[in-house]
């Protein structure tokens, strides 16, 4: 049982003006999405269509190991961003498996990969409940870091198809909303164990690129396009050469490193209210009443 000073969430570092409230989208994919949709990329387009299979069953994951610890939780304004964040990751769950059938109908062997990651999470479950919430904890920071560059980079986006990049930044605002949720959490439940929360980021990086390398690796080869040289290096030179999308995260994968870090060290709101409007007009008109809508216009310009 707690203690009575953590039933309560820690000293609050979330910016008062970010609320975190679960969003239905509605986001369908058709013939108008490229086959690559990332900067016109085979290897990019297929790394990031491995990673979208990850989110429903991983998001599953990360609600799951938040659910089993809220109980211990008396604070209610803790308890309401709890409620968020399940909420947020459903959503994820929902929109990405949209996408995820897009991936399918291209041809891709999507049913195998998932079915392999379901033996992997499986696999993890059966470790204390403890853990699956530092792993959690883990994997948020890295969604989290990749949230922010897709944010805070215009090239990034600007790669993106305007059929994807609705999806992306909608799912990058959210995560960066909640970022500090499970962590929260984590410490509540006397996660002071330092070695046991660095650890499970070095092993959940690991698993994470393993994975992902896996899933690309299966698309490539499934793909009915010859294999191509030029396009495979300027892919990997996009992704981890000077300044790369994945390269260029380093420095803020170190900081979990730092025995006072907190998520919300890395004070980005300003980058949710500068996308928060566009993402919005991307809801689909079945969705709008539960609009989470600031009360300004819908007319709005398309995410770049």
């Amino acid at each position: 049982m707690l203690s009575r000073q953590s039933q309560t969430k820690p000293a609050a570092t979330k910016p008062a003006s970010v609320t975190i409230k679960p969003q239905r989208m509605g986001f369908s994919f058709d013939s108008k999405v490229p086959r690559y949709w990332l900067a016109n990329n085979r290897l990019m387009s297929h790394t990031m269509n491995a990673m979208s299979l990850l989110f429903p069953q991983g998001e599953t994951f990360f609600v799951d190991s938040v659910r089993a610890f809220r109980e211990q939780i008396t604070d209610p304004a803790f308890q309401k961003e709890i409620s968020g964040f399940i909420g947020q990751e459903a959503m994820h769950s929902l929109e990405h498996v949209a996408m995820n059938q897009h991936v399918r109908d291209l041809g891709m062997p999507t049913d195998e990969i998932e079915n392999h990651l379901k033996v992997l999470l499986d696999a993890l479950r059966l470790l204390p409940k403890r853990h699956h919430l530092a792993i959690t904890c883990a994997l948020e920071h890295l969604t989290a870091m990749l949230a922010d560059l897709l944010l805070e980079r215009d090239d990034i986006r600007e790669d993106m198809h305007e059929t994807m990049r609705p999806l992306w930044v909608w799912h990058a605002i959210e995560e960066t909303e909640h970022k500090g949720v499970a962590y929260d959490l984590y410490q509540a439940v006397d996660g002071s164990n330092y070695a046991e929360r660095t650890g499970w980021l070095v092993v959940a990086t690991l698993g994470l690129a393993a994975f992902t390398l896996y899933g690309t690796g299966r698309m490539m080869l499934k793909d009915p396009a010859p294999f191509s040289l030029k396009d495979t290096a300027q892919g990997l030179w996009r992704m981890w050469g000077w300044n790369g999308a994945f390269s260029s995260l380093t420095g803020e994968w170190l900081k979990y490193f730092k025995p006072g870090f907190h998520p919300w060290q890395n004070d980005n709101s300003e980058l949710i209210n500068r996308f928060k409007d566009q993402v919005e007009a991307s809801i689909a008109p079945q969705y709008r009443k539960s609009n989470r809508s600031t009360g300004k216009g819908a007319a709005t310009p398309t995410l770049q």
